[in-house]
């Protein structure tokens, strides 16, 4: 596995455990429906949360949250709605980032975006 993908895989892992400190119920992991994936959906308080996360190693490319932009958040919005279809019982939804910065000494800082849209 490349280092990339490797490091991939453990962010989510980090976000999904930051989102259950924060009481969220975590339903799916890497949801996928044709070419397009949601990295985590979660239920909290009766509302479905799409979660992108992002994750960098240095701020030489931007913060992890400017990973995220129009096209990668339509991306989003496309799998989600085929989601809602499939599962119409969710009425309340919302799309959030963790993005999560790895410092020089491999410390995580995470940073929780709610109730995005671009």
């Amino acid at each position: 596995m490349a280092r990339h993908q490797a490091l991939g895989k453990w962010g989510e892992a980090g976000a999904v455990d930051y989102l259950l400190q924060k009481g969220f119920e975590i339903l799916h992991r890497n949801w996928r429906f044709s070419h397009y994936e949601i990295d985590i959906i979660a239920l909290k308080n009766g509302v479905l949360h799409f979660v992108e996360v992002k994750l960098r190693t240095s701020q030489k490319f931007g913060l992890p949250e400017d990973a995220v932009d129009k096209r990668k958040f339509r991306r989003l919005l496309n799998a989600a709605d085929e989601f809602l279809h499939l599962h119409p019982q969710y009425r309340h939804v919302q799309y959030d980032i963790v993005a999560i910065s790895i410092d020089g000494n491999g410390q995580a800082a995470y940073f929780f975006i709610e109730d995005v849209y671009l």
